[in-house]
């Protein structure tokens, strides 16, 4: 597995991580939670280092499962995992958010628990709270980072001007947000800025939660508790319109002897030497198949050719529902 280091901080991890979100919520019923534990140790004997997760997912069940799996092996990786929603030590959802320094101190406290550890690798604020200054966020994990309870500094989705302010107070170690071939957003201002300030970047959805795979078209039926059913990018009609750009995955995979996902994580990986992708699943074939990618060298003429097809298609249909995108800063 190659490796990679997340900007300047000296956090290096394997150049694909995994996310674990998708094992016990959000895209469909839990998975079985014996499966996932062997499915996050075979991501380990294959070289990944970096595993995601977060209090929200479950919510609570998935940083326990992650625990669990990772126990045997804790000190050879790295365990991201996140704060920022206003859930109460029961798991009852506040329906907001809540970064006051207080509770980001509970969340790590209990998270610690959860994840049978000492300390947490990299402690990412979910969703920027508006009703908390960006500083007292910063300044409350700089204090959790002296304590040797947090190792670094993450945020999730959150804009320029809040980065900056953040990286002033606590080095920012990595920026989380969504972006593949799906959605590029990030390009314009994000990643320039994070390359000016030594910041690396973790790509959530890089398959575009899916459909970059090629396996879904606009005849695909979903899960009803599958967050997917909610998202405008994924209604029949944008499904259908958007093949365009899987269709220009899929000429370049036939010529590459890769399959669309590879291509898709290979891209990424092409864009900055400091870009970790963290592709989720629960099917140890498309682990398999995720890791290929690392191993896959897209030429100049590759890159060109996949650059032009994809800004020849307009996508159709928000990346999320109006309330998630609410609670997301323009990071683009």
């Amino acid at each position: 597995m190659k490796m990679r280091k997340l900007g300047s901080s000296g956090l290096e991890v394997s150049a694909l991580g995994l996310g674990c979100m998708g094992m016990s919520s959000a895209y469909g019923p839990p998975a079985d939670k014996a499966g996932m534990i062997r499915l996050i140790r075979d991501a380990h004997e294959r070289g990944v280092t970096l595993f995601d997760t977060a209090e929200a997912y479950g919510p609570f069940a998935n940083e326990e499962l992650v625990g669990e799996a990772l126990a045997p092996i804790r000190d050879r990786v790295a365990i991201a995992t996140k704060f920022g929603f206003d859930i109460s030590p029961t798991g009852e959802r506040g329906g907001g958010l809540n970064s006051r320094p207080e509770h980001i101190r509970q969340v790590a406290e209990a998270a610690l628990k959860r994840l049978r550890t000492d300390r947490i690798d990299l402690f990412y604020q979910h969703r920027v709270d508006p009703d908390v200054p960006i500083e007292d966020v910063a300044g409350a994990i700089r204090q959790l980072v002296a304590e040797g309870k947090v190792g670094h500094f993450g945020l999730s989705e959150a804009g320029i001007e809040t980065i900056r302010r953040a990286h002033a107070v606590q080095p920012v170690t990595a920026v989380q947000s969504e972006y593949s071939l799906f959605w590029r957003g990030p390009e314009a201002e994000l990643l320039p800025t994070l390359e000016k300030h030594g910041i690396g970047f973790v790509p959530f959805s890089p398959l575009g939660a899916g459909f970059l795979t090629g396996k879904i078209d606009e005849n695909t039926k979903f899960d009803p508790t599958d967050f997917r059913n909610a998202v405008p990018r994924f209604s029949p009609e944008a499904r259908k319109a958007n093949m365009a750009l899987v269709g220009i995955v899929k000429t370049v995979a036939g010529r590459k002897a890769a399959t669309p996902a590879q291509i898709a994580l290979a891209w990424l990986l092409a864009q900055k030497p400091w870009i970790v992708p963290i592709p989720g699943t629960t099917k140890p074939h498309r682990l398999e198949e995720n890791l290929g990618a690392v191993d896959l060298d897209l030429t100049t003429d590759d890159l060109r050719e996949i650059d032009a097809g994809a800004e020849a298609v307009q996508i159709v249909g928000a990346r999320l529902p109006a309330a998630a995108l609410a609670q997301t800063e323009d990071a683009s």
